[in-house]
């Protein structure tokens, strides 16, 4: 016999706003929904009042679901796909704008590494530009994975706050693992956000946020579900 569980009565745990969005009374969300291939994008943008209603802060907001990055010519479409919607977050960014990027997260934690490991395949160049060599195809940007408070005794806001205004960058880019309400979308979606991040959200471990609003300077998420709560299970 299947056996069924309701989980309304759970509140499940999500930083996903796609999927806040179906647990809320927001009744009339205006998704923009797209495909390439088998990827689906959706895309939505917050008003103060329609964050109210689900709780996430007023912004734009691109969910990327896909089902397999195995095959090489899906990890192509992937990139694809990530590299056309994160354009669309640097507009009026040009190539010598220094932008900073931030991987949230403990290494030594595999659900909580997306962040570090990121940095580490991540192609710095500001001291290039310093040194007058770099060839200005590329990006400038910097990159650091200041761990978690747990390892450095320090908060991770902390640590940010002090290198923006050290290195004055036009941009952060923070990319950390989250936490959905649904098994299926673990390591199968990327959602990418302007309105900052709440470091240890998909532990439910809540930091200091990292956003426009703390550091004055414009921030973008980058997340990918990494866990879920045991009752999704």
């Amino acid at each position: 016999m299947k056996h069924t569980i309701d989980l309304q009565k759970y509140n499940l745990r999500t930083d996903l706003t796609i999927e806040k969005i179906k647990q809320s009374d927001y009744k009339n969300p205006k998704i923009d929904i797209s495909k390439y291939k088998d990827i689906v994008i959706e895309k939505i943008k917050l008003s103060l009042e329609d964050s109210k209603i689900i709780e996430k802060k007023p912004g734009m907001y691109t969910t990327i679901t896909f089902n397999d990055t195995t095959d090489h010519d899906n990890q192509s479409n992937l990139k694809k796909v990530l590299k056309d919607e994160l354009s669309q977050y640097l507009k009026g960014i040009s190539k010598n704008d220094l932008i900073l990027i931030v991987g949230l997260g403990n290494i030594l934690s595999t659900a909580d590494s997306l962040g570090p490991k990121v940095i580490d395949n991540i192609v710095v160049t500001n001291h290039l530009y310093e040194l007058g060599i770099c060839d200005l195809k590329y990006q400038k940007v910097s990159a650091i994975a200041p761990s978690v408070t747990g390892k450095t005794g320090i908060e991770t806001f902390d640590q940010i706050k002090s290198i923006v205004d050290t290195i004055k960058p036009k941009l952060v880019i923070a990319i950390d693992s989250l936490a959905a309400s649904s098994v299926n979308r673990v390591n199968k979606t990327v959602q990418i956000t302007n309105t900052g991040i709440n470091p240890g959200s998909g532990i439910g471990n809540f930091r200091k946020e990292i956003s426009m609003d703390t550091i004055n300077v414009p921030v973008i998420a980058i997340g990918v579900p990494t866990v879920v709560d045991a009752a999704t299970i």
